[in-house]
C-alpha cells in the first residue's frame, strides 16, 4: 500500500493501515511474555478458537513473542478480526498472510510510533504495551514473567480490565 493509500490514515500522532473501524470496535489486549510455561501454553491454544466468528470484540496485541505469534497465525486463520500494534513504526513491506485479512477488512495495523521507529526495542515494546492497554476495553495476559518487562509495564491496569485465560 501507498502512502495515498486510503486506508492509511494518522490520528492523534497515530499511525493505521488498514480499515480504520476496527480501532472503533471493542478491543480485548493480548499480552505474553516471551518465555511462557508449556501449560500456559496449552491453555492459550484451547482459548484461541472461542474468539472465532465474534464479532464484539478486535484482538489486539503486539504479536511479537512466539505465542503471540502463533495466535495471530490461528486468528488471521479462523478470520477474527486482528489489530497489529507494532512497537516501531508502520511496516513497509506487509507480510504475505497479513495481504488477504488487510483487503478483507478484518486486519488493522496501528502504531503509536513514527515511520523513523524501524526497530523494535525494549523500551518501545514496553511504551506499546502501555498504550495498547489504555486503548483496550479488556485485556488477557496469558504470562507474564515474575519481576518481567511485562509484568512492570502493565503494574497500572485496573484489575476490572484484566479478564482470565479460559
Amino acid at each position: 500500500m501507498s502512502l495515498r493509500d486510503p486506508h492509511l490514515l494518522a490520528r492523534e500522532g497515530n499511525a493505521f493501515l488498514g480499515p480504520n473501524a476496527l480501532w472503533s470496535r471493542p478491543k480485548l489486549a493480548f499480552f505474553c511474555s516471551a518465555k511462557c510455561p508449556g501449560e500456559i501454553l496449552l491453555r492459550v491454544l484451547k482459548w484461541v478458537p472461542t474468539l472465532a466468528g465474534r464479532n464484539d470484540i478486535v484482538l489486539a496485541s503486539g504479536f511479537h513473542t512466539p505465542v503471540e505469534r502463533e495466535v495471530l497465525r490461528l486468528t488471521l486463520r479462523q478470520k477474527t478480526p486482528v489489530i497489529i500494534c507494532p512497537a516501531r513504526g508502520l511496516p513497509k513491506v506487509l507480510p504475505a498472510e497479513w495481504r488477504t485479512p488487510l483487503k478483507e477488512g478484518r486486519l488493522l495495523i496501528a502504531t503509536q510510533f513514527f515511520a523513523a521507529a524501524k526497530r523494535v526495542t525494549a523500551v518501545r515494546a514496553e511504551q506499546r504495551n502501555q498504550w495498547l492497554a489504555a486503548h483496550a476495553e479488556q485485556i488477557l495476559v496469558a504470562w507474564a514473567t515474575p519481576g518481567g518487562r511485562l509484568e512492570s509495564s502493565l503494574r497500572d491496569v485496573p484489575s476490572a480490565k484484566r479478564i482470565p485465560l479460559g
